[in-house]
């Protein structure tokens, strides 16, 4: 008698509900004002294009993936372009602050959680073959839709890197004048 088979569903389901939880709070996350951070922004300026970079060279030998690739880089460039436009600035005594368009943001991380739930259903419910590992640059919708996350989380960290440095720049705001009747 063999116990893989609960071990293997409790994994899934763990993973499952770690992947659910991250996406939550993920999207609470893009829905409200922000604290600029000053390392969130810098993360994802380096980060993503490194990873770009190395989708790309797996994908070298299929020229579909790459160009699947290359092409939701630049349509998450001009998202990210279109997502600045849409952002809200504030700078005060209390700090920087942005509140992202909420749209744009919950689309693009439903978009990424459908693709890993396919994803994941291909994997683990039997429509992959599992004596081989998935070779995730092999395919163009995968690639595309990280291309499309990458550029736009590259181009939107980068604007907010700008307009801190911007803000940082200005002078502080003038303190509210003291009530005179007190």
């Amino acid at each position: 008698m063999t116990t893989a088979a609960p071990t293997s569903l409790m994994f899934m389901i763990g993973i499952g509900a770690l992947i659910a939880w991250r996406m939550m709070s993920r999207i609470r996350r893009m829905v409200g004002r922000q604290r600029v951070s000053t390392v969130r922004p810098w993360i994802s300026v380096i980060l993503f294009p490194l990873l770009v970079v190395m989708l790309a060279a797996l994908a070298l030998a299929h020229p579909a993936s790459l160009a699947a690739l290359a092409g939701g880089a630049a349509a998450g460039a001009v998202l990210g372009i279109v997502g600045l436009r849409l952002t809200r600035f504030e700078s005060g005594p209390e700090g920087l602050f942005y509140t992202p368009n909420p749209y744009l943001g919950v689309a693009l991380s439903v978009l990424l959680i459908a693709r890993i739930g396919w994803r994941y259903l291909q994997l683990y419910g039997g429509g992959m073959p599992m004596d081989q590992p998935p070779d995730f640059a092999r395919s163009p919708l995968t690639l595309a839709i990280f291309g499309l996350l990458a550029g736009y989380y590259t181009v939107y960290s980068g604007g907010l890197l700008r307009w801190q440095a911007r803000a940082a720049r200005s002078p502080a705001p003038a303190p509210a004048p003291a009530d005179p009747i007190r």
